[in-house]
């Protein structure tokens, strides 16, 4: 499985981007990210590929960003704490609702998933194609379409929702397979929380709450004009 950075420029690092690198990964280790794996795809997956070009000095820190079509790009720490739910080993066969820039799909092909990613927005869909072209993203199929209510017969072994939702659908947790995981995120009287929600290998499904996050709602339906 590919290990080596997906994307470089010649010369490598200069002296400033190293110390970019180096803040931004004190800051998820401050955030209790101490897997090993995610690290090291959140060192190599350069953030600034997929960022807005007028924010990429921003990039490197851990702060939400604008996008086209009303959206936003999560930041880091969150998307750091949503991946460690996953939990993704290699091979597995993630679902991921919400492509928005392509980051976070790069950062699962680099895991070694093989990803399946829907973004409701054709605008957005097609940059992040682009984006994923220029890091070599690997074992990724994107979609434009509805992601919260995807009707394919295959099963996956994680899911991840990027963003809100009132409720889980039901067709979503169908596509759960045994042993499976589905993380996104669940409205809470104090905001947001992380949701985790496994399929037993007998079939029966678990759900539990975690830490506060800041996200974005997902709409249901694709995007008629954008």
């Amino acid at each position: 499985m590919r290990r080596e950075p997906f994307y470089s420029e010649a010369g490598g690092r200069n002296e400033q981007e190293a110390i970019d690198v180096a803040s931004f990964l004190l800051s998820l280790l401050a955030k209790g990210i101490r897997n090993t794996p995610l690290l090291r795809a959140m060192e190599l997956v350069p953030r600034d590929v997929f960022a807005p070009r007028r924010f990429r000095d921003l990039a490197r820190r851990d702060i939400a960003l604008p996008l086209p079509c009303g959206q936003t790009m999560t930041t880091p720490g969150t998307v750091a704490m949503m991946l460690l739910a996953l939990h993704v080993e290699p091979g597995q066969r993630v679902l991921e609702v919400g492509t928005g820039t392509g980051y976070v799909t790069a950062l699962l092909a680099h895991l070694g998933a093989e990803v399946t990613t829907v973004e409701r927005f054709n605008t957005l869909a097609e940059s992040a194609a682009q984006h994923l072209k220029i890091v070599e993203a690997g074992k990724v199929r994107l979609e434009v379409g509805d992601g919260l209510a995807v009707r394919v017969r295959e099963r996956f072994d994680r899911i991840l929702l990027n963003g809100t939702c009132p409720d889980i659908p039901q067709s979503l947790l169908s596509l759960l397979g045994p042993g499976g995981r589905l993380v996104g995120a669940l409205p809470h009287a104090d905001g947001p929380r992380l949701v985790q929600i496994d399929r037993q290998p007998d079939g029966e499904i678990s759900q539990s709450l975690g830490a506060p996050l800041r996200m974005t709602r997902l709409v249901p339906g694709i995007a008629a004009t954008l």
